[in-house]
């Protein structure tokens, strides 16, 4: 056996299965919480499950000061409206009830409440020394994996882009994971969501910072979204709401460890300019990304193709990307960089910010500047 590379792995404390989010108040108990910040936003709040945490962490003894004042693709100034509110609130925790955009705003909140500054001091990894104040998750959403990942997205609304903070420090403290929490999800959010599953357990098993540990959990949870991620657009049920919850967060172990690649680099841009859902725009990039990495691992990527059932050695790359485009149109993710409002005059300035977002560094093949706008204008 090839003597292996040192590789870390962390995750956070978690509970998996149906009924996880009514044990909020219990554990925000023992992190000693007695006013906890509980971050969400408006769908969450009308689907009804922000008041059910709230509810529960009262039987606790334990007050919330709800915010909510958050977009998708969570802003900067929404993150310093967040730590105004814990500090004058006397909060000493936080709650996080939602998908990415919630759970990203407040790990942000965490982060400058306790190291001070502005958000956008702490870009780029291992930025973060102090530790955030405690952190329960509570995800409503099977894709994104914040609740156990070491990233944090926040966009920049000056500059119009999107930056990623990655921290052994912006971990959570415990993660709720309750497949129920998914069943209030719509048609198009179960698609974009489930869509990012799949593009986190592809990119982390190609990624140049892969190890036995996340290529295990990577593989498994692309099979899980071979078998359960039509079903839960097309014709939702527990199962299929419980496999793809699985895969997102077998998946986002996966990724929190092993880091990303250039569809994710490349979907930052994009989704800081158009401000649109990260999973939609990632399903636009994923064909044309695997195409152009394919020469440099092409052994990784049959492997990815056998883990969702295919089996074609004659055009193992064909195969792959046509299994691909059946997908998104299916789930109705079969859309254009165009059909997103993309003009092409914007396409180099994108490229520009891509390459030095810090999942290109664990691309498996390096692209210029060039060759990353070339791939935007095959999405167009």
């Amino acid at each position: 056996m090839a003597e292996l590379e040192l590789r870390k792995f962390l995750i956070p404390e978690m509970i998996f299965g149906r009924g996880a989010h009514t044990l909020v108040g219990q554990y925000a108990r023992r992190f000693e919480m007695t006013r906890a910040l509980l971050v969400s936003d408006a769908g969450v709040m009308e689907a009804g499950w922000t008041e059910g945490v709230r509810s529960r962490l009262a039987d606790s003894g334990i007050s919330a000061l709800i915010f909510a004042d958050l977009t998708s693709n969570p802003k900067d100034h929404e993150v310093t409206a967040g730590v105004t509110r814990y500090m004058e609130g006397g909060c000493d925790g936080i709650v996080a009830v939602g998908g990415g955009s919630p759970m990203d705003c407040a790990k942000g909140i965490g982060i400058v409440c306790s190291n001070g500054g502005d958000i956008l001091d702490y870009i780029g990894v291992d930025k973060v020394p102090m530790p955030m104040p405690p952190l329960i998750c509570v995800p409503t959403t099977a894709g994104s994996a914040a609740d156990i990942s070491q990233f944090a997205v926040i966009s920049d609304h000056v500059r119009m882009k999107k930056e990623a903070i990655i921290s052994k420090s912006v971990v959570p403290d415990l993660s709720l994971i309750d497949p129920a929490l998914t069943e209030t999800m719509g048609r198009e959010l179960t698609a974009w969501t489930a869509m990012d599953a799949l593009i986190h357990a592809v990119e982390s098993y190609v990624s140049n910072a892969s190890s036995p540990f996340t290529d295990l959990l990577a593989l498994n949870a692309v099979r899980l979204v071979a078998g359960h991620m039509i079903p839960s657009v097309q014709h939702p049920t527990p199962e299929s709401r419980d496999g793809m919850m699985l895969a997102s967060t077998e998946a986002g172990m996966a990724f929190s460890n092993a880091s990303l690649g250039a569809v994710h680099a490349m979907a930052h841009s994009l989704g800081a300019l158009l401000d649109n859902p990260h999973g939609e725009s990632s399903s636009v990039l994923l064909e044309k990304v695997i195409a152009y990495n394919y020469p440099a691992i092409p052994r990784r990527y049959r492997d990815i193709a056998l883990a969702l059932g295919i089996d074609s050695p004659g055009d193992p790359l064909g195969a792959l990307l046509e299994w691909i485009h059946t997908l998104r149109r299916a789930t109705g993710l079969g859309g254009s960089l165009r059909d997103l409002g993309l003009q092409r005059s914007e396409m180099r300035r994108l490229a520009e910010e891509a390459i030095d977002d810090p999942c290109m560094v664990t691309n498996p093949r390096r692209p210029t500047v060039e060759e990353i706008e070339a791939i935007y204008d095959a999405a167009f």
